[in-house]
């Protein structure tokens, strides 16, 4: 596919990029939490952003690809950051890799930090998913609702396509996986209004 066919394609069939850079508008300073190898951070127009990861090899790439102005290798639950320190604080695909307890720990410290939004991504309930890359933080400890985010004041829509074709790490569980991925994409149109049905949820909460 050239470059000018797939940029119709993601016009048409918009990747969850688009609905975060959708979120991040108006503001300046981003905290990533848990900031990964290839965060989504990079798509985003932030003036200054903060990667927090605890695992050495992925803050080494992410360094590497220079995604973030500045970095903090550190357990993202102990580590401490004034109040309203960032005008957005994203934690995307982190929050099922702690227990109960911690998720509403890192969720209490991120609507702290933030000035004007938090983002959470996460999957759509519980997805099972051990350790890879040589990485036990990798594990999945736990699965989040719509209802859980709702209650505590976020708007919730629905990414990563329809829930029921994919699995662990978001792999497509049928053949052809290119058959499979335009159903997904073409899926997405749907779930982001109806987020029950799809493989992960976002939710944004405005900080007043």
């Amino acid at each position: 596919m050239t470059n000018y066919l797939k940029k119709i394609y993601k016009k048409i069939f918009p990747d969850w990029t688009i609905y975060l850079q959708r979120a991040a508008k108006g503001c300046d300073s981003l905290l990533d939490l848990a900031c990964g190898y290839n965060s989504l951070a990079q798509f985003l127009d932030v003036k200054h952003k903060v990667g927090v990861e605890m695992f050495e090899d992925y803050l080494r790439q992410s360094r590497e690809k220079g995604i973030h102005d500045e970095y903090f290798q550190d357990n993202i639950l102990t580590i401490e950051f004034p109040p309203r320190s960032y005008d957005l604080v994203l934690a995307s695909e982190i929050i099922e890799h702690l227990d109960k307890a911690d998720g509403f720990t890192l969720l209490d410290n991120a609507e702290r930090w933030a000035k004007k939004k938090v983002v959470i991504a996460t999957p759509n309930g519980y997805i099972k998913q051990d350790s890879y890359d040589d990485n036990p933080l990798q594990i999945h400890k736990s699965g989040w609702s719509i209802e859980e985010f709702k209650q505590r004041g976020y708007r919730v829509n629905g990414i990563g396509g329809l829930k029921f074709i994919r699995g662990e790490r978001g792999e497509y569980k049928y053949k052809p996986y290119a058959l499979w991925r335009l159903i997904n994409d073409i899926g997405q149109k749907i779930v982001y209004h109806f987020p029950r049905l799809a493989f992960q949820l976002i939710a944004v909460k405005d900080i007043k």
